[in-house]
């Protein structure tokens, strides 16, 4: 019997804070904390608007040998480990999968992934493709993808291989629990141990930004509002108060 296990997953306002932050934000915030390499290359959005940010379940593939793993897609299906990463799908998941760039292996289809939107998922992010598009892009869940394809996970010349381990997806360190915020910008992967500070900072940002950006709208200078020049502090902070906010 296949055993795999859960992850640890953070609080999910922390969840519904990035998202609001973005993955653009995530993503500068973490750059400037140190964090260089938090951006999932080759995935890009299939779900045009829409954002989520939520706790990783990963899933890795890896090269078929089949003497390990056969063709048959109904053969065995325990023995498929893409099920049972969704075995563990629970509200706000996201399921990121090492699918190693493969155009050719379609990681899910229409019925898993139904299977995954009923267990209150809300999207992959797939270094790899999923087939049954004309029918799982009714699903409302969110796709980041390198693509489609017409066959199953295991047709061609990938088997999956580990559930809810460390992954490196498009480049990118994944390790389960992980937050990632995923938007049109791309999908941005968020170390839960850093969650706080980077929602902490972001907000920060966020806010200034938001100044700033109606200014510049208005004709302000750019020197004076991006970034937020320090002549411009006092009537940022007069902006944060008219708002109700705490300076």
């Amino acid at each position: 019997m296949i055993e795999t296990h859960d992850i640890k997953r953070p609080p999910a306002e922390w969840s519904a804070a990035l998202q609001a932050i973005g993955a653009a934000t995530a993503s500068s915030t973490l750059a400037h904390m140190g964090i260089r390499n938090t951006h999932i290359c080759g995935p890009v959005a299939w779900t045009k608007g829409k954002a989520i940010a939520g706790p990783a379940l990963t899933l890795q593939f890896m090269p078929k040998r089949e003497d390990l793993y056969g063709e048959d897609e109904y053969a065995e299906p325990e023995k498929q480990l893409h099920r049972h990463v969704l075995y563990h799908a629970q509200k706000g998941d996201i399921v990121v999968v090492d699918a190693r760039g493969d155009m050719k292996s379609g990681v899910f289809g229409d019925m898993m992934l139904t299977y995954f939107k009923g267990r209150g998922g809300l999207g992959v992010v797939i270094d790899g493709c999923i087939r049954d598009y004309p029918n799982t892009g009714r699903l409302d869940l969110g796709f980041w993808l390198r693509g489609v394809t017409p066959n199953f996970h295991t047709q061609t010349d990938l088997m999956p291989f580990g559930v809810n381990i460390p992954i490196a997806c498009g480049g990118v360190l994944v390790m389960p629990g992980d937050i990632i915020v995923a938007d049109d910008d791309g999908a941005v992967v968020v170390p839960v141990a850093l969650a706080p500070e980077v929602i902490e900072k972001a907000t920060q940002h966020h806010e200034w930004e938001e100044f700033s950006r109606e200014r510049l709208s208005q004709g302000g200078d750019l020197r004076r509002y991006y970034p937020l020049s320090d002549a411009a502090r006092p009537e940022y902070e007069e902006w944060l108060r008219s708002k109700g906010r705490t300076p």
